[in-house]
This record gives structure tokens, sequence and C-alpha cells, in this order.
């Protein structure tokens, strides 16, 4: 009986289908019907029924059937993409998390009355007064406290404890240290200073083994507001990871001490040498990453945890620029939290493609010359990162892996490499496109889109804009001249990348001799790069600005709104690519076209030609065929 109300999309090739007519009257999602005519495909009609099966069936049914309405899954919203295996976070804790658990200006006290609730409802859960959904877990303890200790330790006076928060653990706290575990007590007294009891725990807690004990040496630092080597970050990293679970719990490191140094780390603003570490310890997880035979690959690095407002374009964008020659490698997840909202992965997988790709089939779409771009898995490329989905859920906020993994290169090029990065948050700016240049590639593009991901919009900019850099904001670098990739940020130039150019070996080695002492390459770097171009790597050409999409012809329109569904955000991409001209007709193009312009792309150097091609690939129906050949043909890999 689960399984009928569990309603899954199909697709048949010879009429492709989205949820084909079914007898079970539980189904009622949208269907989207196409055409196959002399090899192509063809948009010809939609019929929508988009009922909420929970409407179907009354609590007195369900009750009758013996399921609960989160037994119900309805593919075509993106809540239902999230495993329900894992263990839900206590809902009132996980609130408080979202005040206390973030950056030295954002962080928000609680109140007195706030505060005596979280720590009531933490004290009854660690009693084991609590039950399913209603226990605090692991790893909300490790997060909560973390907050709390970097608060007390390094912030601002503004953001350190209200006095509210500090008359509530007055109280509590000599309760809670005798049912708290250990470990969570050394995160929330690491040196015995902070509670006023002078309990001995926190001084001399080391873990258990030897992974353990090298997190926990790393959170005394992170917990005292400090930073780490990218050495320390790389080893810990590769002691926890993967994160073993059993029943939805870690069987290996402690959950509570992971995610203090995760939430700690965001907490204290990474440096360079710390998302370096969380950016590529885990590259060669599989061996080295494939090389696909083409001239050009986007990276697209969209925001792991979705869209819950707007429509998604790039799935779009990339079917469009496959048309002309510029492949691009997608990659995410199903379903991520703290949004949760519309993936690429969802989308493909409610259309019917496989989603479960190796990274050498991934390739093989990317070459292939009637599909020319792929979607990977970050469960099927990097399972480390991907085993702290669930423990991310628990924290509450972004994590440095939120940074790190829209810059990632799973899959090489033969040809010209790109990476584009969506973000939202001030500070984040200039790291990813650090991050960008130490990969290596020729350009690197970071979009301020709508909802901090890539979709750049046509909408007027509202005259109340919130503060900070305006939607459309875009700044990349881009090699010019040179078929060579922009060189390396000095931060991370070593002598043994320099020593290997064969012109003005003499004068390279005599300036390493001469400024190493003084530097740590960076000036050499900056030297060279002045002084002798040929050297130093391609010359870069650096962009910052507005993008105002009415400058290029756009007639300004509002955002469609897609609010967390999966169909609906389908349905207005495919609308578009069948040539459907409106608000998400103009997105693809946009961000086709000035993608491709600030890239550098071939052909185009001029901005209107490079956007009359992206609608020509619509136009001609090649982007919707590129999009369906998508799907079938990720069925066919081996």
């Amino acid at each position: 009986m689960r399984a009928l109300l569990t309603p899954e999309p199909s697709l048949s090739f010879s009429s492709i289908n989205i949820n084909p007519r079914n007898p079970n009257p539980f189904r009622t999602l949208t269907s989207l019907h196409f055409l196959k005519r002399d090899g192509d495909f063809r948009l010809i009609g939609r019929k929508s029924h988009l009922t909420a099966t929970r409407a179907v069936l009354d609590s007195a049914t369900l009750e009758q059937l013996g399921l609960k309405e989160s037994d119900i899954r309805n593919p075509a919203i993106s809540p239902t993409y999230r495993n329900s295996k894992l263990p839900k976070p206590n809902q009132k804790v996980l609130d408080a998390q979202a005040r206390v658990c973030t950056g030295p200006t954002q962080t928000r006290p609680l109140s007195e009355e706030h505060a005596f609730k979280v720590l009531d409802t933490i004290l009854r859960s660690v009693r084991g007064e609590l039950k399913d959904e209603e226990q605090v877990s692991k790893a909300q303890l490790g997060a909560f406290f973390a907050g709390m200790t970097i608060r007390a330790n390094a912030f601002p006076e503004a953001t350190q404890w209200s006095e509210g928060e500090r008359r509530a653990m007055n109280i509590f706290w000599p309760l809670l240290v005798r049912a708290l575990p250990p470990d969570v007590i050394f995160i929330a007294d690491p040196e015995g200073s902070i509670m006023g009891l002078g309990s001995s725990i926190g001084p001399h807690f080391v873990g258990n083994g030897t992974g353990e004990m090298r997190l926990v040496g790393s959170l005394r630092e992170i917990l005292a507001g400090g930073h780490l080597g990218y050495e320390e970050v790389q080893g810990v990293l590769r002691d926890v990871l993967p994160l073993k679970l059993e029943d939805g719990k870690s069987t290996g490191v402690s959950e509570s001490l992971l995610s203090a140094f995760l939430i700690g780390q965001r907490m204290n603003g990474e440096t360079d040498g710390e998302l370096k570490a969380y950016c590529i310890t885990f590259d060669n997880e599989l061996g080295p990453a494939p090389v696909a035979g083409v001239s050009s690959l986007t990276h697209y690095g969209e925001p792991y945890d979705g869209n819950t407002r707007y429509f998604r374009s790039t799935l779009f964008v990339a079917a469009v620029r496959s048309c002309y020659g510029e492949s691009s490698l997608l990659h995410g997840v199903e379903w991520m939290p703290p949004k949760g909202g519309v993936t690429e992965e969802q989308m493909l997988k409610f259309m019917g493609a496989n989603t479960t790709l190796s990274l050498l089939q991934a390739k093989e779409l990317i070459e292939d010359e009637e599909v020319g771009f792929a979607y990977i898995s970050l469960r099927e490329a990097r399972p480390s990162l991907y085993s702290l989905i669930g423990l991310r859920e628990q924290i509450k906020k972004r994590p440095p892996l939120a940074t790190t993994e829209k810059v990632q290169q799973f899959i090489r090029a033969k040809g010209r490499e790109s990476i584009v990065a969506g973000f939202y948050h001030e500070g984040y700016e200039e790291p990813l496109l650090m991050l960008m240049k130490r990969r290596g590639v020729h350009s690197g593009l970071v979009v301020k889109g709508e909802e901090g991901a890539l979709s750049m919009t046509t909408r007027l900019r509202s005259a109340s804009s919130s503060k900070g850099l305006p939607v459309n904001h875009c700044s990349g670098f881009r090699s010019v001249g040179s078929e060579t990739a922009c060189g390396f940020d000095g931060s991370f130039l070593t002598v043994s990348s320099l020593i290997h150019f064969k012109s003005h070996k003499f004068l390279l080695l005599v300036y390493c001799k001469v400024l190493w002492v003084f530097t740590e390459l960076r000036l050499l770097a900056e030297l060279l790069r002045i002084q002798y171009p040929s050297i130093a790597g391609a010359s870069c050409q650096s962009f910052r600005l507005e993008v105002n999409a009415m400058d290029y012809g756009f007639e300004p329109t509002d955002t469609p709104r897609t609010d967390r569904s999966v169909s609906k955000n389908i349905e207005l991409g495919l609308a578009a690519l069948h040539g459907k001209k409106g608000p998400v007709y103009d997105r693809i193009v946009l961000n086709a076209g000035i993608v491709d312009h600030l890239l550098g792309c071939d052909g185009a150097e001029d901005v209107s030609v490079a956007l009359d091609r992206a609608r020509e690939a619509i136009d001609s129906g090649k982007a919707l065929k590129r999009l369906l050949n998508y799907i079938k043909v990720s069925h066919k890999l081996k």
C-alpha cells in the first residue's frame, strides 16, 4: 500500500510521458507530454493535476491504513527528496542554533526566556525524557555549545552572551554538567573557565582514538576563536571521513565534536588555507579525474541546497550552451540542508534521467556530440563529503563545505576549463575566486544570482534592495591571448611549480634564492607576473560589474516563482526550450550569453552575438533535443 502512495515519474521515448495515465487515483502529478517525430522531440501539450496527495486522503483514511502523512511522497515538490532515514533535529534547539551559530556580526543573542526554554529542552533530552523527533541530537549539542563557547571567547561585546543567556546558563549548567557526555562538556567549557564551576572535564578531555584526539586538539584552537593550518584541517578531514553511520548514528568519531569543528570554523571566518583544505582534500578519493576530449568545459557550482522561491535555470542553460560547443558539467545532490530546495538532480530524476552516473559515464555524455553536458551527484563523485548531509542538517548553518563544494573539477578537459559559482553572503566573493585560481582554470566567474544561485534576472532592481552587493553582480577573471590557464594565486605558488618553466630559468632560480627567506613566495609570484608574464602563466584579465539586462535589450520582468515545486521548474524550463517567449526564455538566454561572454568563450567576444546564438539554439529546437537526448542516453551507458 505504501508503494501505491509513493508515485514515481516515468518516461517512454516512443512517447515521452512524465507520469503517464495510471488507474491509481492517488497519482496527481503534473503531466508533460512529448512526441518523437522524425527523430525530433516536440512539446505537444500539458495537463496539470497538481492536487496534493494529502488532500485526497483524509486523516481518517490515513489512520485506517496505518500510515503517517510523512509516508506519502510527492516527487513534484523538493521536500519529498529528503532521505526519510535521516533523524530530524529538535526544532526548538535548531531555531536557537540559527541565532547563535553564525558570524561575529550576524549572531543574535537569545533572550532570557528563549535561553531558558532551549536549555530546559537540552536537559530533558539528555536525561532521556524526550523521544523520537523531540530528542536533541549529539550533533545539535555540539553545534549549539560550540556557538556559545566561541561567542564567549572571541566575539565582540555586542554578540557575546546576553545577560539573559548568562542567567539561564547559571541556573542550568550545574544540572547539565551532571547529565551531558564528556565530549559536550569539553565543547561547552574547554578550559574550565566559562561556566564558573571549575570543572576538570574540559581541560583534561582528549577523545577516543588517534583521529578523535587530533580533532580535539584542533577544536581547542577553534573554540578559542583561532585558525588552523592547511595540513591540520586536511588531516582532521581524512581522519574522520567518511562518516560511518548505523541507524542514523555515527559509529566512529563523535558527532558532537565533528559538528563543533565544522560550525566553529565557519563562525571564525575561514582562512584561505582552511578553505583550500576543504576544497581539495578529497580530490583523488576515487582516483585521478577523467579527462574529457572536448575543447571547452565549464564547471557549474550552484549552491547544493537548491532554490525555494525562484526558477532555477542552469540545467536548461547547459542544454543551450551544448548546441554550440560549450560543454558543461553540473554537480550537486538530490537534497541538501538548510534550504532543501529544488536541485538539478531532482529535476533530472523527475524527468526520468539516470542520476547515478559514474564519473566515466558523465565524461561520455560530455563527449557525446548529441548531448554535450552532464550532471554528476556528489554521492558518486565524493562519497566522503556526501556522508555529511545528515550532520549538516543537524548543525543548521552552512559549514565551510557549502563554499568549497561549488569549486570542484570532478572531470577535466583537454581544452579550456572554466568555473562558475553562485554566492550570496558578502566575504565569499574573493575566496571563491581564489579557489578557482588554485584550480588552475582558464577563467572563473562568481555570480550573485537570485537566492544566491547562478540565475541572473531581468527584474528591475528595487529601490529598497537589501544592503550589500546587488543581484546580477559578477566578478571574475579570464585568460587573454593564451591557451594557458590563468596561473596561480600567490598563496599557493611553490618552487616546484615555478622551476619547470624553461625560459628565464636562471633568473627564476635567482629570484627563488633571494626572496625565499623574506616572503612565502607571494611576492615572488607577483614579481614574476609583472616582469616576466611569459613565464608566470597567461595574462589574466579581472573584471567586476553589475549586469543590467535592459542594456542588452531585455524587457524588465518579474522572476517566475516555483516555490519548491520541481514540476513547475521543469514545466517552465521545457516550455522556454520549446520556444515560448517570456521571462523564463529571457533568463535562459541571458544566463547563457552573458556567461559565455564573461568567460571569454570562443565566438562570444561580442555579447550581442553571444545572446543571439543562445536564442538560435532554443528557437531551432536544438536545445530541447539535447536535453531529451541526455535523458535517453543516460540510461544506455555501461
